[in-house]
Formats: structure tokens, C-alpha cells, sequence
């Protein structure tokens, strides 16, 4: 299968240093994935999903938020996200640096996000700012994506509307937000890694939780749609998550008109499918995903529209 060249770096963005790290096949790539992970999330949480991808010829380019993983340099840093604005900004900084501006040019690329970062990637292919690198996007891979919150964790109108008051006043105030980690995955390894990692702090700003919340609520109520070179998209969902909504996301997906679109359902699995028992078939599904719409040789191939 080959070995994986792992390649850890920084890239600096205006005044902060974020964490980057990739996983390239020994071979020429068939494909890029850029990820973007969830809340109190890093890119070393993925167990094998990238190197799997990477024996299998398609490149992972990741990076640490800001606020986020290794990116954090200090307390102060927890959750300072900044608003969409600059989390989207950062994207686009990190995909031209790291992405567009590696070897290899011609090798179609595509973006996965997880949870937290699965709004912030339908948000990113919903903005006319960045067409230009939208249009070099194959594909688009959701995980879980936050479009609002499982009903056992939704918090009340009163907690979201005063919060939202709040962050224009004190944006950087922290808030200590825990996800329990039976709520993350079913594995009980997993559960203690989680409990035993100092990068996943549970620790949000005002701002950033606000900006959160409105980039779900806007996608949910169609306020933001994606743009027109959007095409392909592979979204994937536990219907045992109890930290996005389900419903939500089914809501959203059945509003689409995609020329090539996959809703998979993983029956009873949790919120992180790349971490759940049985995630190997997870890593199988995406890799197949990515590699039936990267062969230059042939017309991409459409993936009947899924049914729930």
C-alpha cells in the first residue's frame, strides 16, 4: 500500500501562527483533501482516517485553527476564533499557501469539514469572495455537519439570544462550554482519550460560539445557498449523533438540487464517525467518494442522490 510521508509546519496569518500538518502518499497524489476540523478539535484526532487516505494516493493537508489544537499559544488564545469573517479568511489563506501552492497542480481538490467545520465549509462554498478558489474545489465531504444542535443539547432561546447581546460587548470572554465524550463516539478508548487530551480545552469566546450559531442558522433557514460551481457533495451522518442535529442537516439536504449528490446515514453510529466502532468503513466510503470523481482518464462518475 505504500508508506505516508507525514510533513508537520506553521503558516502565518496576519499576527498568529497556525499548526499545520499533511499526509501525502509515496506516489504522485490522485487527490488533495483539505480538512477542517470541529470545535475543541485538532488535526491529531482523526486516528487513521488520513493516513488511510494517504496509502490509498490522495493527500491531506490539515491545520490547527485558530484558538484551536497547537495553534493556541497561549491561554488568551482558547476559542479566540475571530468572526466568520476571519475564520473563513484563514481557510482560504491556508488552501492558496498549502494547497493550491504545492506540487502537483493539475490534482483535483476537495474539502472536508467536521461539525463546527462542516458549517464553516458549506459557509466558505456559499461566499462569492472566494469563487475563485471554490472553482477549483472537486468536491466537498461533510461530517456531521453543525446546522443546529441535537435536541438533548439545544440550548434555550434566552441562553442563545443573550449570548449573541454579549459578544458585542466583551467578544473574548470565554466560556467553558464541555462536550460530554459518550457523546462523541460509542468507543470507550476513545471516550478516555478524549477526557485525557490538554488540546480539547471545551473553551469558546462570545464571539466565536455566536458566529457558530449563526453560520448553522443561516444555512438552516436558506439565508445563505450555495454558489452555482458547487456540484458534488458527500455528506455523511449518524442518526444516533447527540451533538449535531440529524434532522437539521436532513431538513437542509433535501432543499439542495446537486448534480451529484450522496447522503449516507450511518445507523446508530455517534458524532465522530472517523473515531466510532467501525469507522474503516467510514474511511472507505470517503476514499471511494474522492477517487471516483479523481480519475482524469475517464467522465466522473454520479452517485445516485441517497434516500433516507
Amino acid at each position: 500500500m505504500g508508506d505516508v510521508n507525514i510533513v508537520e509546519g506553521t503558516l502565518q496569518v496576519d499576527d498568529v501562527t497556525l499548526h499545520t500538518k499533511s499526509w501525502f502518499p509515496s506516489g504522485p497524489p490522485k487527490a488533495k483533501l483539505v480538512l477542517i476540523h470541529g470545535f475543541s478539535d485538532h488535526v491529531d484526532r482523526y486516528y487513521d482516517f488520513f493516513p488511510t487516505l494517504a496509502r490509498r494516493g490522495i493527500a491531506v493537508y490539515g491545520f490547527d485553527q485558530r484558538g484551536w489544537g497547537r495553534s493556541v499559544r497561549r491561554p488568551a488564545d482558547k476559542g479566540r476564533s475571530g468572526p466568520t469573517f476571519t475564520v473563513l479568511a484563514d481557510i482560504a489563506a491556508f488552501i492558496r499557501a498549502k494547497v493550491l501552492g504545492s506540487s502537483g497542480e493539475d490534482v483535483p481538490i476537495f474539502m472536508l469539514g467536521h461539525s463546527m467545520g462542516g458549517g464553516e465549509v458549506l459557509t466558505f462554498a456559499s461566499t462569492s469572495e472566494y469563487d475563485d478558489i471554490i472553482a477549483k474545489i472537486r468536491g466537498f465531504i461533510l461530517e456531521a455537519p453543525f446546522l443546529g444542535f441535537a435536541p438533548s443539547v439545544q440550548p434555550s432561546w434566552l441562553t442563545i439570544t443573550s449570548g449573541r447581546l454579549a459578544a458585542h460587548v466583551v467578544p473574548n470572554l470565554h466560556l467553558f462550554r464541555p462536550v460530554p465524550p459518550e457523546h462523541l463516539s460509542r468507543d470507550p478508548e476513545v471516550q478516555k482519550s478524549i477526557a485525557n487530551d490538554p488540546l480539547m480545552h471545551n473553551t469558546g469566546t462570545l464571539e466565536g460560539l455566536a458566529g457558530m450559531i449563526d453560520r448553522a442558522e443561516f444555512l438552516s433557514a436558506g439565508k445563505l445557498t450555495l454558489r452555482p460551481r458547487v456540484k458534488s457533495i458527500l455528506l455523511a451522518h449518524g442518526t444516533a449523533d447527540m451533538v449535531t442535529s440529524f434532522d437539521k442537516v436532513k431538513e437542509w439536504w433535501e432543499r439542495q438540487r446537486l448534480e451529484d449528490g450522496t447522503f449516507k446515514a450511518y445507523d446508530g453510529w455517534a458524532h465522530q464517525l472517523h473515531a466510532d466502532p467501525g469507522k474503516e468503513e467510514y474511511y472507505q466510503d470517503v476514499a471511494d467518494w474522492i477517487l471516483a470523481r479523481s480519475d482524469r482518464s475517464e467522465e466522473v462518475r454520479r452517485a445516485p442522490e441517497a434516500k433516507l
